[in-house]
């Protein structure tokens, strides 16, 4: 059985996981709205997911580690990790928030 599943990293699994549910609201895989009010086994139920999939080496209980996901959007990720395709542009020295096209900004 899987190490969230049991023995030390349960409990902490299980807190991290009440804090992603009140914290996060859209999938960390597509991006998606996740409404929570859905139970399983509708595919678009809530469910934690791990970033690094514990069986590739990732730690099953740090927060780090750890996203809300829809039951589909998980399922179909399985045990893969997520390679990026492109580096996001950086403007200056970090990255900024895609609420507007930043690129098109100008000072005042």
């Amino acid at each position: 059985m899987r190490a969230d599943k049991q023995g030390p990293h349960r409990v902490a699994f299980e807190h991290n996981k009440k804090t992603i549910l009140k914290t996060q609201s859209v999938c960390g895989i597509c991006g998606q709205p996740v409404d929570k009010q859905l139970k399983a086994p509708d595919p678009m139920s809530a469910v934690i997911d791990h970033i690094i999939p514990v069986s590739k080496g990732g730690h099953p209980s740090e927060m780090d580690n750890l996203q809300l996901a829809h039951w589909s959007c998980n399922r179909q990720k399985s045990d893969k990790l997520f390679v990026q395709k492109e580096e996001p542009k950086v403007i200056g020295n970090r990255n900024l928030p895609q609420s507007i096209k930043w690129i098109n900004y100008k000072a005042r």
